[in-house]
């Protein structure tokens, strides 16, 4: 009974070290691509308030035209 116990542990130490190796890599590899997801966000956001600037200045010089077309005929 002894010997068959020993072996067993013998056995189950290396299988429990690959499975928690295992598990080891895998929860670090979630963490690497949450923080790529996270940075990834980020850069949409940035985007995102870029393009919306660049909405309103568009309209602000459509605006502007739009004035100043007003005004050259207004004078002619």
């Amino acid at each position: 009974m002894t010997g068959t116990l020993t072996i067993i542990m013998i056995f189950s130490i290396p299988l429990v070290a690959i499975i928690g190796s295992y598990w080891l890599k895998h929860a670090e590899m979630k963490n690497k691509w949450i923080v790529e997801e996270q940075e990834l966000e980020k850069i949409k956001h940035e985007n995102f308030i870029l393009e919306t600037e660049k909405m309103r200045l568009e309209l602000e010089k459509m605006k502007l035209e739009q004035e100043q077309k007003g005004q050259n005929l207004l004078m002619k």
